[in-house]
Order: C-alpha cells, then sequence, then structure tokens
C-alpha cells in the first residue's frame, strides 16, 4: 500500500466520519428537538398542572380563609355582645351597688325631713299651749269664746276643749266665763258657771252679716283668729260680766292646736290628752214642759258637704221621716233660722210629723233642741252639728250621710269617744250604698228605745 492509498484511505476514513459525524449531529440534533419538545410539552403539562393545583389550593386557601374570617367574625361578634352585656352587667351591679349605697341615705334624708315636719308641728302646738298658759296665769278673769263657728266643732271639740283648759291649769270655776250662741249653757255647765249670750247683744241678722264678712275675708268658716266682729262681742261681755279686764281663750288656739289632727298628722291619742269629754246633763222633762209628746224621734236633717241637697238626697230623707214616723212620732228641729251656710231641709208635716219651729228662738234655739233631743227616743239627722251632741245626752244617735270625704276624722273621734263615755250608740248611715244597691230604706230603718 503506497502513501497514495493510505492518503486516499485517509480521506476517505476523515469524509466518512466527518459524514457520521454530520447523520449523528443531526440525528441527535432531531432526537433534541424531539426530546426537548417532549420535554417543554412535560414542562408545560406540569406547569399548567401546578399552576391548578396552585390555584385550587389558593381557592381552598381563600374559602378556608373565608370561612376562618366569617367564624373569626361571628366570634368576634359574639365576644363583643358578651363583653358589652359583661359590662352592661357589671354597670348595673355596680348601680344597685352604688344605689343600695344611697337608700340609707334616702331613708335618712327622708327621715329627717319627716322629724323636720314634726318638730315644725311640735314647736306650733307647743307655742299654742304655752299662749294658754299665758293667758290663764293670774286670777283675771277669763272668757272661753266668742264661739262664732259651726255648731259640729263646738259640741264635738271646743266644749271637751275648755273643760281640758280648765282642768290641766286648774282654774277656779269663779274665774271663768263662757261666749256662745243659741242658749247652750248647758253644754258648760260643769266649765263656767257663767254664760254670755251673743243673740243679746246683737240681731241674728247682723251676726250672719258679719260671720259671712268672716267667712269671705279668712276663706273658712273656722275661728282662725280674732275679728274685729269678736273682739266687739269680746267687748260686750267685758261690760255684761262687770269686770275691768277680761282674758280671752279664743277658738283659734282650738283650732291651731287640732289642725294637724285635722289633716291627718296626729293620731286620735292627741286629742284624748288636749280634750276631756263628759256627758251632757239636760233633764228629760224640760222637752215635756214644751208641750211635746211623751215618746217621740227627733230629726234634724240640713244641706252640708256630707249631704248636700239634691233631688235623690230629699227623695231618701223623705222616705226616712215617713219610716220614722210609722214607729213614732216625729219632731222636726227645722228652726227657719238662716245664721251659716247650712239650711235646714223643708219637709210636711202632719199628725205624726210635728216641727219645733214656733220653739225656737235665736237666742234659746240651739239649747231648746238640746233638750228636745235630751227627751227624744232616738235623734236622726245629718252627720255633724247636733248628732255629735245627741249621744253625750244619752240619746242614740243615726248620723245620716252620703259623702264621708270630710267626716273621717270626726267620725274616729265619735267612735273612740261615746264608747268611752257609755254613752247613747252612735251608727252613722250613708244612704249611697241604699241608692246604690237599691235598697228600700224604708224597710230598713229602725230607731230603738232611749238609754
Amino acid at each position: 500500500m503506497t502513501l497514495a492509498d493510505v492518503d486516499r484511505f485517509a480521506r476517505e476514513q476523515k469524509r466518512f466520519w466527518f459524514a457520521e459525524i454530520r447523520r449523528a449531529i443531526k440525528i441527535a440534533r432531531k432526537r433534541g428537538r424531539v426530546a426537548g419538545g417532549d420535554t417543554l410539552a412535560l414542562v408545560r403539562r406540569r406547569a399548567s398542572r401546578l399552576e391548578h393545583e396552585t390555584s385550587r389550593s389558593v381557592r381552598r386557601w381563600v374559602e378556608q380563609s373565608q370561612r376562618s374570617g366569617a367564624r373569626a367574625g361571628r366570634i368576634a361578634r359574639e365576644r363583643s355582645m358578651n363583653l358589652a352585656t359583661a359590662i352592661a352587667n357589671l354597670t348595673r351591679k355596680a348601680g344597685r351597688s352604688v344605689w343600695g349605697w344611697r337608700r340609707p341615705f334616702v331613708r335618712s334624708a327622708r327621715r329627717a325631713e319627716r322629724l323636720s315636719e314634726q318638730y315644725a308641728w311640735y314647736r306650733k302646738e307647743w307655742a299654742v299651749e304655752r299662749e294658754i298658759a299665758r293667758i290663764v296665769e293670774g286670777d283675771d278673769p277669763i272668757l272661753f269664746g266668742p264661739w262664732t263657728s259651726e255648731v259640729g266643732y263646738e259640741a264635738l271639740y271646743w266644749v271637751a276643749f275648755t273643760r281640758w283648759v280648765k282642768m290641766t291649769h286648774r282654774l277656779k270655776s269663779e274665774r271663768l266665763a263662757v261666749m256662745s250662741r243659741g242658749g247652750v249653757a248647758s253644754w258648760y255647765a260643769d266649765v263656767a258657771p257663767r254664760y254670755v249670750e251673743i243673740f243679746d247683744s246683737v240681731t241674728p241678722e247682723e251676726y250672719a252679716r258679719r260671720n259671712a264678712e268672716r267667712l269671705s275675708g279668712a276663706g273658712t268658716a273656722k275661728q282662725v283668729g280674732m275679728t274685729p266682729f269678736e273682739a266687739e262681742l269680746v267687748e260686750r261681755a267685758r261690760r255684761q260680766l262687770g269686770v275691768d279686764r277680761l282674758r280671752v281663750v279664743h277658738p283659734s288656739l282650738m283650732y291651731h292646736l287640732f289642725r294637724e289632727f285635722w289633716a291627718g298628722h296626729r293620731t286620735l291619742g292627741f286629742v284624748e290628752s288636749h280634750a276631756k269629754y263628759a256627758r251632757v246633763d239636760v233633764p228629760r222633762q224640760a222637752a215635756r214642759a214644751r208641750g211635746l209628746p211623751d215618746d217621740y224621734i227627733a230629726v234634724k236633717f240640713y244641706a252640708a258637704q256630707s249631704l248636700p241637697d239634691t233631688p235623690e238626697n230629699r227623695r231618701m230623707l223623705n222616705r226616712i221621716i215617713d219610716a220614722l214616723s210609722e214607729q213614732a212620732p216625729v219632731v222636726l228641729l227645722d228652726t227657719g233660722l238662716v245664721l251659716d251656710e247650712h239650711g235646714d231641709y223643708l219637709f210636711g208635716h202632719s199628725s205624726r210629723v210635728i216641727s219645733a219651729r214656733e220653739l225656737l228662738k235665736p237666742a234659746d234655739n240651739l239649747g231648746v233642741q238640746t233638750e228636745i233631743i235630751a227627751g227624744a227616743r232616738g235623734f236622726v239627722g245629718t252627720c255633724g252639728s247636733l248628732a255629735w251632741m245627741a249621744p253625750m245626752l244619752g240619746v242614740n244617735t243615726l248620723a245620716v250621710m252620703t259623702d264621708a270625704r270630710y267626716l273621717h276624722s270626726h267620725l274616729h273621734v265619735a267612735r273612740w269617744l261615746y264608747r268611752t263615755l257609755d254613752a247613747g250608740t252612735f251608727s252613722p248611715l250613708d244612704l249611697g250604698a241604699f241608692a246604690q244597691f237599691g235598697l228600700d230604706i224604708g224597710k230598713q230603718l229602725s230607731v230603738g228605745s232611749r238609754q
């Protein structure tokens, strides 16, 4: 083999290997392109799957986050509400505790206020008692009065009050005199030996006019202070008694002293300690001497706040009189006098219903009525005025009314008083009950015999 052969062989081998290399490179390139495409597809598939899984994971995480957020929100709201409730409960508890701490102070303040009010009442009452003690000291003559206001207050309180003043200060009877109207000396028989009649120095017309002036000026029928008219009466009493000086225990002292009791601020014991009650002795024969029957029922109906003048009340009062007249003769205590705001009811007369008007004069009308009641089997009348005096005369009494609003304190005194005195029975009768239930008062009414 020659060099040329070797050289040719070498060139052929070189071309072969170059061709093989190029083919190998081509194959490799081809395979690389195939492998690269597969790899890219694989990568793309894996990337898509990763994106999907990532998106799903993100959605799941978001959903979980949302659920967790909602749950956290609910928990937060619940905890906030619980916190608010707890704060409110603690606040209320603290408020109750603070209010509880306040209560003793409030009670103490109210108690102090009540004690202050009571002390103010006591001071006024002590002032009245000191004034009475000042008036009655010494040896000068003393006048109780003049009494110019309502008969009921005189019968139930004033007479007993004068008796209390006399007994408390141990006053001698010869120093004492009483001034009133209507001839009621028998009411004060054990209090004062001397009685001064107002109608001996003034006419009923002047008395009514001056009393009306007092009523319009003071706004009340009660004697809350000495008026010019009463000062004139005191001066006339001084001249009639024939004395140089005259000390006056005026009814205003009693009105001021008992005012808190009538208002409901003092107990019955206060009246017991400032009034001394006793039965009033009037001979029963005094009424017979005036030409009245041996057995009769005394009746006095007048218009008042407790028994206003209405057609229904007049009808029922007429029915009462008819029923009473079937049991015994009825003596009507209608005076025909207009001395205050209380006018008498007027009824027809018959052989069984007798009017005592002809027997009643201004200067002794109350005294004569007292005698007539004392001689009666029983007394029936408006709750007030002489209905308070009748049981103290030993006469069973039926006190008629339709409105008890202004009578509660007086009824309280009356029920206690007449049991204590062993006096005539006192029976309040509310006509409103008969009207309300349609009862016939005539069938229910009965007046027993005198004690």
